[in-house]
C-alpha cells in the first residue's frame, strides 16, 4: 500500500507582484510612456540561475534584469535560438507597468529596438512626396 504524499508547505509571502513570464510577458506589445509601439517581447534576461544546474529548494527566486527583443522570425519558424549578440536589451528598470501591454517608463525614440522603424521613417516615408508630416 502506497502512501499519500505529504501536503506542501505554504508558499512564502512575496514583496510585490508574481509574474508568470510566459503568461504575463512573452509576445507582449510594448509600448513607450506616449503609447508608441516600440517592439515585442521575445526572450528575457535573469539573474540569479546558472545554466544547467539545478535549483535547489530555498533558492531564491530568479529576478528579471531585461527584456529581450530582435530578428527571431527564423528561429521560430526553423527552431533554435538567435545568438545573444543578435538581441536587443531593455532594461527592466524601464518597465512601468505590465498588463495586456508592457508600457515602459522612457520614450522609445533612443531604444535600439526601434531603430528599423526611425530607419524605414528617415530613408524610405520622408523621401515620399507628403511623407514628412502626419496626414491629420
Amino acid at each position: 500500500m502506497t502512501s499519500a504524499p505529504a501536503p506542501l508547505p505554504p508558499a512564502p509571502h512575496v514583496a510585490g507582484r508574481i509574474l508568470d513570464a510566459q503568461l504575463h510577458l512573452m509576445d507582449r506589445q510594448v509600448l513607450d510612456h506616449d503609447g508608441v509601439p516600440v517592439t515585442t517581447v521575445d526572450d528575457l534576461e535573469v539573474s540569479g540561475l546558472a545554466l544547467d544546474e539545478e535549483i535547489t529548494p530555498g533558492t531564491p527566486a530568479p529576478v528579471i534584469t531585461a527584456l529581450l527583443t530582435g530578428s527571431v522570425l527564423g528561429t521560430r519558424i526553423f527552431g533554435g535560438r538567435p545568438p545573444s549578440s543578435r538581441l536587443i536589451r531593455i532594461p527592466w528598470k524601464d518597465v512601468a507597468e505590465v498588463g495586456v501591454v508592457v508600457r515602459l517608463g522612457v520614450k522609445g525614440e533612443p531604444l535600439d529596438p526601434s531603430w528599423v522603424e526611425r530607419w524605414v521613417r528617415d530613408k524610405i516615408i520622408a523621401r515620399i512626396p507628403g511623407g514628412r508630416h502626419d496626414p491629420r
